[in-house]
């Protein structure tokens, strides 16, 4: 699945970096959450796709899986410098219980300050403001980081 720019947005948070995120289901609304995430960091037009890491998640609840998912690909940007522009969701599970795990590949390549600008520094993505819902037939995600 391949999420386009107009599935996330930006949210003007005084002192905080958000953004909001949607999809016609829960994988697609996370893979625009991590996308939207990735282009607070860097102008994704200057990021190529040259190599992948798969990232795994676990999470007690929706909002807990979103958490665990960002801050693992927050975790491969500040441990390893890798960049995401694409991110996929291979295999997703929510459970009756709200439990849930996931599998996704991300592609992009090594953060390169020369060719890509810095945007925001991002420390993790929080359960402040953190919403995951339902309406209108689309899943719509909030999320806050911690900057």
């Amino acid at each position: 699945m391949i999420v386009l720019a107009m599935n996330y947005e930006a949210l003007d948070i005084s002192g905080d970096a958000g953004i909001r995120a949607s999809g016609e289901n829960l994988e697609e609304a996370f893979e625009a959450a991590a996308t939207g995430m990735y282009s607070l960091i860097t102008d994704l037009d200057l990021v190529r796709e040259k190599s992948s890491i798969d990232v795994a998640a676990d999470g007690e609840s929706p909002e807990g899986l979103l958490v665990g998912f960002l801050n693992g690909l927050v975790f491969h940007f500040d441990a390893y410098g890798f960049m995401g522009k694409r991110v996929e969701i291979k295999e997703f599970e929510m459970k009756d219980t709200g439990q849930g795990r996931l599998k996704a590949k991300v592609y992009g390549e090594d953060f390169d300050p020369d060719r890509h600008p810095r945007g925001l520094l991002i420390k993790a993505a929080t359960y402040h403001g953190l919403a995951v819902e339902k309406k209108d037939g689309l899943w719509s995600l909030d999320v806050i980081f911690d900057i």
